[in-house]
């Protein structure tokens, strides 16, 4: 992951530092089998497009971001039977993937 996090920490439009990147051990899973690209849900996610959340969440998501004082969470469908979660937590240490059933 420290290739895909120095790619990230260099692309544009970065809102915010993600921290340690990690993922649960299902995410991990659905990347060795081809199933999805983390980098691009991670450029999404510091970028600030918090992907497939309602209104209130995505301005949940927007004062977390000014205030630094919430978590930030982002829900993204990366196929019809498949939705992946991005949660940075409130200090910024640590940014995790995971999978909805894996909370």
């Amino acid at each position: 992951m420290a290739e895909q996090a120095l790619f990230i920490s260099t692309a544009p439009n970065v809102r915010f530092s993600p921290g340690q990147i990690v993922m649960t051990q299902g995410v991990d899973s659905l990347i060795q089998q081809g199933r999805f690209n983390p980098a691009s849900l991670l450029r999404r996610h510091l970028g600030g497009d918090w992907g497939n959340l309602d209104s209130s969440d995505w301005q949940q998501n927007d004062a977390a971001l000014k205030s630094g004082e919430d978590r930030l969470f982002s829900s993204y469908e990366v196929a019809p039977d498949l939705k992946i979660w991005i949660i940075t937590e409130w200090d910024r240490s640590v940014t995790t993937l995971l999978l909805p059933s894996e909370y």
